[in-house]
């Protein structure tokens, strides 16, 4: 594993931040990495504020797409969401469909299937939507490059608004509106919103026009700081602001669905890292095991009774999952081992029974092995479909791009992307992606990076210096969790492997005459025999808090030992 230093902020802006705000120049160097250098940007930062929302309205065709739900419910046409199976599109369909009926009966809701239709918007949804005399869809999280869906559907007299973030192709479906801020045209000031987000702006814009605040909002926003923690984007900007808020109301007022399924919790309060693998994958298992509709009836439901059965039903679906990934993961392992594909740039790997609901799961885990840009196929129809993951710093997305002649269709991130491919195409497609990768990724990206913040001695971390680093919070992309060195620390001699295989690691730390911390490292139980002969080592770690019977006391949490 590599440690690499951040570059340490300018000092005199740092020791400026510090002197202002009466703080270590650990704590301001660590603002001043994330551009804020000012007591007023520090203010804002500690203390964000749904007044830190950006007029709905500077989105490109935002005034489109209102007027012409006004028009639907002036001419009581019947109104139909639609979005994608994953947590992002089935908490959009939630939002939107959920604050729409609010003020309008005739809203109605669509999640394609995973395995009949696949990712984004399908004709199947669009005739669902002409049988059932839907003159307007409202596609959230997808529609972007849907252009032969949007003119079949024009055909037919329908009327197509889309709420999207995901990359534009060279020319746009021919919409009503297309709300995505990553348009060349679209001069919104914030364009890393997820596709809930964008499903937020649009209903925060409708308020404005019938009168409601902000403030009428603020229960939406559990589902919006569920699909950000879950969708990976950056915890910056509106996306911090509706998080840190979202959050509250997960703490305090959840939806019954989200109540439902946190029952069970042991934790006085909820951080984004419980959103991420608590809430987000069970909401995830839904459309991954059975159908994405089921995530949505639980997150529209409004009675708690009902709630907790379709929240039952959900945790198996979720335990499903669970043991599906495992089978698969070691399959896919066992296949790169027999095959000797270890010394590729790339992992791809492919068998016609995988189920294509895990697929994306099994490519995370992969990495988290071989550390490479992974493919994980399977069939689907008479095609093969793929997930795609990739490393820190390596842009998958444009990887496929470059191979796109390959392809039948593909979208997504940076870092996550979908395909599908003709079987045929399958051996041509492997070999290109590799020569891809491995003529444009740098070698060091081939290595997990811990990229570290600052070092400090265990003496600096006091009461205060953890508290001002709580109001980092909450944590994600381009604002991750401060990561801290310290040196020559030793073990007291009660460091252990813990969990299943021995495959974590339990220490209690030292440093000079400090006080013991007690520290956990996930999936690090192979370093104990480092720690345990080595009279003094180097730590990586953040600071994390552990809940144990109702006490919170704090913990480090072990990024690498060395």
């Amino acid at each position: 594993m590599r440690w690499t230093f951040i570059p340490k902020p300018d000092s005199a802006a740092t020791k400026q931040l510090a002197d202002s705000l009466k703080i270590n120049e650990c704590i301001a160097g660590l603002l001043v990495q994330r551009g804020v250098q000012t007591y007023d940007q520090a203010k804002k930062f500690f203390r964000p504020s749904l007044d830190d929302l950006h007029d709905p309205f500077l989105m490109k065709d935002m005034d489109l797409a209102v007027a012409r739900i006004f028009k639907a419910i002036e001419n009581k046409e019947n109104i139909l969401v639609f979005g994608d199976y994953d947590v992002d599109g089935t908490t959009a369909v939630s939002l939107v469909s959920s604050y729409l009926k609010t003020i309008y009966p005739n809203v109605a809701t669509y999640i394609p299937d995973r395995y009949d239709e696949g990712y984004g918007v399908s004709f199947k949804g669009i005739d669902f939507a002409d049988d059932n005399d839907c003159r307007l869809i409202i596609a959230l999280d997808c529609g972007i490059k849907s252009i032969d869906h949007v003119a079949y559907a024009k055909a037919r007299n329908i009327d197509f608004i889309i709420g999207d973030h995901h990359r534009p192709g060279a020319r746009l479906p021919d919409a009503v509106a297309v709300l995505d801020p990553k348009r060349d045209d679209c001069d919104y000031p914030y364009d890393e919103l997820c596709g809930c987000g964008i499903g937020f702006k649009l209903i925060q814009a409708i308020a404005s026009q019938i009168g409601q605040s902000i403030d009428a909002l603020v229960p939406y926003l559990d589902l919006v700081a569920t699909a950000i923690a879950a969708d990976i984007v950056p915890m910056t900007g509106e996306n911090r602001v509706m998080a840190k808020f979202g959050l509250r109301v997960i703490n305090s007022n959840p939806r019954p669905g989200i109540k439902a399924l946190i029952a069970n919790v042991n934790k006085r309060e909820l951080d984004i890292t419980d959103v991420v693998f608590i809430i987000a994958p069970r909401i995830n298992a839904a459309g991954r095991i059975k159908h994405g509709n089921e995530a949505v009836k639980l997150l529209t439901e409004f009675d708690y009774f009902q709630a907790e059965t379709f929240a039952a039903e959900i945790e198996q679906y979720n335990q499903d999952r669970k043991n599906l990934d495992k089978r698969i993961t070691k399959e896919a392992l066992l296949q790169i081992d027999q095959n000797f594909e270890h010394d590729k740039f790339t992992t791809v790997v492919y068998d016609d029974s995988w189920h294509k609901g895990v697929i994306g799961i099994v490519a995370s885990r992969l990495i988290e092995t071989y550390y490479r840009p992974t493919l994980v196929f399977t069939k689907s129809g008479d095609k093969l479909a793929a997930s795609a993951r990739s490393v820190r710093d390596f842009d998958v997305y444009n990887a496929l791009e470059a191979c796109s002649e390959h392809l039948e269709q593909f979208g997504g991130h940076m870092y996550a992307a979908g395909m599908t491919i003709k079987e045929e195409n399958f051996p041509i497609f492997k070999n290109a992606f590799e020569k891809v990768v491995q003529e444009t990724i740098h070698p060091d990206l081939l290595v997990p990076e811990v990229k570290v913040d600052c070092e400090i001695d265990f003496r600096d971390i006091t009461p205060r210096f953890h508290r001002l680093l709580k109001e980092f919070e909450p944590f994600g992309p381009e604002n991750m969790a401060p990561v801290f060195l310290s040196r020559n620390v030793r073990d007291t001699g009660k460091g252990k492997p813990i969990g299943e295989d021995n495959c974590h690691l339990r220490l209690f730390v030292k440093q000079d005459q400090s006080s013991g911390i007690p520290a956990i490292g996930f999936g690090l139980g192979k370093k104990f025999p480092k720690v345990a002969n080595s009279k003094s080592f180097d730590i990586l770690y953040c600071i994390d808090e552990n809940e144990y019977r109702g006490e919170v006391n704090m913990q480090l949490r072990i990024k690498d030992v060395g």
